[in-house]
Protein backbone atom coordinates (compact mmCIF):
# COMPACT_ATOMS: atom_id res chain seq x y z
CA UNK A 1 0.00 0.00 0.00
CA UNK A 2 1.41 3.42 -1.22
CA UNK A 3 0.94 6.65 0.43
CA UNK A 4 -1.80 7.48 -2.89
CA UNK A 5 -3.66 4.72 -0.85
CA UNK A 6 -3.48 6.64 2.22
CA UNK A 7 -5.13 10.07 3.47
CA UNK A 8 -2.61 12.48 3.67
CA UNK A 9 -0.80 12.88 7.16
CA UNK A 10 -0.51 16.65 6.32
CA UNK A 11 3.34 16.77 7.00
CA UNK A 12 5.74 15.97 4.50
CA UNK A 13 8.43 14.50 7.23
CA UNK A 14 5.39 12.09 8.13
CA UNK A 15 4.35 11.23 4.36
CA UNK A 16 8.33 10.08 3.83
CA UNK A 17 8.66 8.14 6.71
CA UNK A 18 4.97 6.05 6.59
CA UNK A 19 6.18 5.29 2.66
CA UNK A 20 9.91 4.61 3.04
CA UNK A 21 11.00 3.51 6.91
CA UNK A 22 7.50 3.23 8.31
CA UNK A 23 7.98 -1.27 7.64
CA UNK A 24 11.60 -1.34 8.54
CA UNK A 25 11.03 -0.66 12.24
CA UNK A 26 9.75 -3.72 13.69
CA UNK A 27 5.97 -3.43 15.56
CA UNK A 28 2.43 -4.09 14.57
CA UNK A 29 0.69 -0.87 14.15
CA UNK A 30 -0.76 0.25 11.14
CA UNK A 31 0.47 3.02 8.70
CA UNK A 32 -3.25 3.43 8.22
CA UNK A 33 -3.63 4.58 11.82
CA UNK A 34 -0.57 6.30 11.98
CA UNK A 35 -1.62 8.56 8.89
CA UNK A 36 -4.90 9.37 10.61
CA UNK A 37 -3.06 10.28 14.15
CA UNK A 38 -0.69 12.39 12.13
CA UNK A 39 -3.36 14.50 10.51
CA UNK A 40 -5.18 14.64 14.07
CA UNK A 41 -2.01 16.22 14.93
CA UNK A 42 -1.89 18.91 12.40
CA UNK A 43 -5.19 19.64 13.38
CA UNK A 44 -5.03 20.46 16.60
CA UNK A 45 -2.05 22.58 15.18
CA UNK A 46 -4.52 24.45 12.74
CA UNK A 47 -7.18 24.47 16.12
CA UNK A 48 -4.20 26.59 18.37
CA UNK A 49 -3.59 23.24 20.18
CA UNK A 50 0.18 23.22 21.13
CA UNK A 51 2.32 21.10 23.23
CA UNK A 52 4.14 17.60 23.48
CA UNK A 53 2.87 13.83 23.09
CA UNK A 54 3.56 10.81 25.17
CA UNK A 55 2.90 7.31 23.80
CA UNK A 56 3.10 4.50 26.40
CA UNK A 57 4.42 1.04 24.94
CA UNK A 58 6.84 2.87 21.93
CA UNK A 59 8.35 -0.68 21.61
CA UNK A 60 10.91 -0.32 18.95
CA UNK A 61 9.45 3.28 18.18
CA UNK A 62 7.41 2.42 14.68
CA UNK A 63 4.28 4.71 15.87
CA UNK A 64 6.31 6.79 18.29
CA UNK A 65 8.20 8.38 15.23
CA UNK A 66 5.40 8.65 12.89
CA UNK A 67 3.67 10.85 16.03
CA UNK A 68 7.29 12.96 16.51
CA UNK A 69 7.30 13.80 12.48
CA UNK A 70 3.65 15.37 13.16
CA UNK A 71 5.06 17.50 15.87
CA UNK A 72 5.89 21.46 15.77
CA UNK A 73 8.93 22.77 16.63
CA UNK A 74 9.78 22.79 19.67
CA UNK A 75 6.88 20.07 20.99
CA UNK A 76 8.90 16.91 22.81
CA UNK A 77 7.63 13.18 21.77
CA UNK A 78 7.81 11.45 24.73
CA UNK A 79 8.55 7.53 24.61
CA UNK A 80 7.37 5.55 27.94
CA UNK A 81 8.04 1.91 28.15
CA UNK A 82 9.64 -0.84 30.84
CA UNK A 83 11.88 -1.67 28.04
CA UNK A 84 12.22 -5.07 28.92
CA UNK A 85 10.15 -7.32 26.17
CA UNK A 86 11.60 -9.32 24.38
CA UNK A 87 14.37 -8.38 26.18
CA UNK A 88 16.62 -5.41 27.08
CA UNK A 89 18.45 -4.57 24.19
CA UNK A 90 14.42 -2.94 23.04
CA UNK A 91 15.40 0.19 24.47
CA UNK A 92 18.78 0.32 22.43
CA UNK A 93 16.66 -0.33 19.11
CA UNK A 94 14.21 2.14 19.89
CA UNK A 95 16.87 5.09 20.30
CA UNK A 96 18.44 3.66 16.78
CA UNK A 97 15.34 3.40 15.41
CA UNK A 98 14.47 7.05 16.35
CA UNK A 99 18.42 8.26 15.34
CA UNK A 100 17.89 6.51 11.88
CA UNK A 101 14.65 8.22 10.66
CA UNK A 102 15.34 11.72 12.16
CA UNK A 103 13.98 12.11 15.31
CA UNK A 104 16.91 13.91 17.54
CA UNK A 105 17.47 13.21 20.82
CA UNK A 106 16.21 16.81 21.33
CA UNK A 107 12.99 16.34 20.22
CA UNK A 108 11.93 12.87 22.31
CA UNK A 109 12.35 12.12 25.83
CA UNK A 110 12.95 8.26 26.74
CA UNK A 111 11.21 6.94 29.92
CA UNK A 112 12.18 3.67 31.17
CA UNK A 113 9.54 2.97 33.88
CA UNK A 114 6.06 1.33 34.71
CA UNK A 115 3.06 3.85 33.14
CA UNK A 116 1.00 2.19 36.17
CA UNK A 117 3.06 3.20 38.72
CA UNK A 118 3.41 6.86 37.20
CA UNK A 119 2.11 9.97 38.56
CA UNK A 120 0.36 12.66 36.49
CA UNK A 121 2.78 14.67 37.66
CA UNK A 122 5.39 12.68 37.18
CA UNK A 123 5.04 12.32 33.42
CA UNK A 124 3.87 15.59 32.38
CA UNK A 125 7.32 16.85 34.25
CA UNK A 126 8.92 15.14 31.25
CA UNK A 127 7.15 18.40 29.05
CA UNK A 128 8.14 21.08 31.60
CA UNK A 129 5.51 20.64 33.67
CA UNK A 130 2.45 21.40 30.51
CA UNK A 131 -0.11 18.99 30.21
CA UNK A 132 -0.20 16.78 26.35
CA UNK A 133 -2.21 17.10 23.67
CA UNK A 134 -2.20 13.52 22.87
CA UNK A 135 -1.26 10.64 24.49
CA UNK A 136 -1.05 6.72 22.53
CA UNK A 137 -1.68 3.72 25.28
CA UNK A 138 -0.15 0.86 23.47
CA UNK A 139 0.84 -0.50 27.17
CA UNK A 140 0.20 -3.60 29.19
CA UNK A 141 -2.86 -5.10 27.20
CA UNK A 142 -4.57 -5.96 30.41
CA UNK A 143 -7.73 -4.55 31.81
CA UNK A 144 -6.35 -3.83 34.79
CA UNK A 145 -3.26 -1.54 33.04
CA UNK A 146 -5.22 0.03 30.30
CA UNK A 147 -7.73 1.22 33.61
CA UNK A 148 -4.81 2.81 35.35
CA UNK A 149 -2.85 4.40 32.05
CA UNK A 150 -6.71 5.38 30.68
CA UNK A 151 -6.45 7.87 34.72
CA UNK A 152 -2.99 8.57 34.00
CA UNK A 153 -4.19 9.72 30.31
CA UNK A 154 -6.87 11.80 31.56
CA UNK A 155 -5.44 13.58 34.30
CA UNK A 156 -2.47 14.83 31.84
CA UNK A 157 -4.52 15.54 29.06
CA UNK A 158 -4.26 19.05 27.94
CA UNK A 159 -7.57 21.28 26.68
CA UNK A 160 -8.74 19.99 23.18
CA UNK A 161 -6.56 16.66 23.85
CA UNK A 162 -6.82 13.34 22.60
CA UNK A 163 -6.49 10.14 23.98
CA UNK A 164 -5.67 7.14 21.33
CA UNK A 165 -6.42 3.45 22.30
CA UNK A 166 -4.48 0.64 20.09
CA UNK A 167 -5.60 -2.71 19.48
CA UNK A 168 -9.13 -2.27 20.55
CA UNK A 169 -11.77 -5.40 19.24
CA UNK A 170 -8.74 -6.92 18.73
CA UNK A 171 -9.53 -10.89 19.24
CA UNK A 172 -6.67 -11.38 21.46
CA UNK A 173 -7.36 -9.17 23.96
CA UNK A 174 -10.87 -9.37 24.24
CA UNK A 175 -11.55 -7.51 27.67
CA UNK A 176 -10.10 -4.63 27.44
CA UNK A 177 -13.09 -3.05 25.70
CA UNK A 178 -14.84 -3.73 29.34
CA UNK A 179 -11.83 -1.36 30.89
CA UNK A 180 -13.03 1.15 27.87
CA UNK A 181 -16.40 0.75 28.39
CA UNK A 182 -15.95 0.84 32.51
CA UNK A 183 -13.78 4.55 31.76
CA UNK A 184 -16.33 5.95 29.58
CA UNK A 185 -19.18 5.62 31.74
CA UNK A 186 -16.95 6.77 34.94
CA UNK A 187 -15.65 10.17 32.67
CA UNK A 188 -19.18 11.27 30.76
CA UNK A 189 -17.16 14.49 30.27
CA UNK A 190 -15.05 12.09 27.45
CA UNK A 191 -16.09 10.47 24.61
CA UNK A 192 -14.92 8.22 21.38
CA UNK A 193 -13.98 10.64 18.57
CA UNK A 194 -13.35 8.26 16.13
CA UNK A 195 -12.79 4.40 15.51
CA UNK A 196 -9.90 3.61 13.26
CA UNK A 197 -10.68 0.60 11.29
CA UNK A 198 -7.60 -2.61 11.43
CA UNK A 199 -5.56 -3.10 8.77
CA UNK A 200 -5.07 -6.39 9.49
CA UNK A 201 -5.51 -8.68 12.31
CA UNK A 202 -2.14 -7.32 13.69
CA UNK A 203 -2.46 -3.69 12.50
CA UNK A 204 -5.56 -3.90 14.76
CA UNK A 205 -7.96 -0.91 15.82
CA UNK A 206 -7.92 2.38 17.70
CA UNK A 207 -10.38 4.61 19.41
CA UNK A 208 -9.64 8.29 19.44
CA UNK A 209 -11.19 9.91 22.52
CA UNK A 210 -12.06 13.68 22.87
CA UNK A 211 -13.26 15.83 25.57
CA UNK A 212 -17.44 16.35 24.93
CA UNK A 213 -17.31 19.93 24.58
CA UNK A 214 -14.43 19.33 21.32
CA UNK A 215 -16.42 16.66 19.92
CA UNK A 216 -18.37 18.71 17.49
CA UNK A 217 -15.77 20.93 16.67
CA UNK A 218 -13.39 18.32 15.46
CA UNK A 219 -15.80 15.85 13.99
CA UNK A 220 -17.09 19.36 11.85
CA UNK A 221 -13.83 19.16 10.49
CA UNK A 222 -13.05 15.61 9.91
CA UNK A 223 -16.10 14.77 7.82
CA UNK A 224 -14.18 17.06 5.47
CA UNK A 225 -10.62 15.52 6.01
CA UNK A 226 -11.49 12.18 6.35
CA UNK A 227 -14.81 12.33 3.87
CA UNK A 228 -12.90 9.27 1.78
CA UNK A 229 -13.03 7.21 4.65
CA UNK A 230 -15.70 7.55 6.18
CA UNK A 231 -17.54 4.63 6.80
CA UNK A 232 -21.04 5.20 6.42
CA UNK A 233 -23.11 3.78 9.54
CA UNK A 234 -20.68 4.87 12.07
CA UNK A 235 -20.01 3.71 15.29
CA UNK A 236 -22.58 3.28 18.31
CA UNK A 237 -21.72 3.64 21.58
CA UNK A 238 -24.88 4.02 23.12
CA UNK A 239 -26.12 6.55 23.12
CA UNK A 240 -22.93 8.16 21.82
CA UNK A 241 -22.31 7.94 17.93
CA UNK A 242 -19.10 8.91 16.05
CA UNK A 243 -17.10 8.23 12.94
CA UNK A 244 -15.45 5.35 11.61
CA UNK A 245 -12.55 5.78 9.45
CA UNK A 246 -11.99 2.53 7.33
CA UNK A 247 -9.85 1.75 4.41
CA UNK A 248 -12.95 -0.26 3.31
CA UNK A 249 -15.91 1.78 3.17
CA UNK A 250 -18.18 -0.78 1.26
CA UNK A 251 -21.45 -1.48 3.61
CA UNK A 252 -23.01 -5.35 3.23
CA UNK A 253 -24.78 -5.86 -0.10
CA UNK A 254 -28.68 -6.97 1.04
CA UNK A 255 -30.06 -9.20 -1.41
Amino acid sequence: MSMTDLPSPGHEAVSAYLDGGYASVVGMSSRFAAAICARLLRLQSEEGIAGSIAEIGCFEGRFFIALAHALEPGELAIGVDIFSWPNPEVKDRFEANCLRHGIAPERRVTVQGDSGAMTAEELMAHAGGERLRLIHIDGEHSRAALAKDLELATQCLSEGGLIVLDDMLHPGYPTLMVAVQAYLEAHPEIVPLCVIDRETIVGATKFVLCQRDWFERYQAKMLVIFKEQIWPLGADFEPHWCLVLSQDTRLAEIV
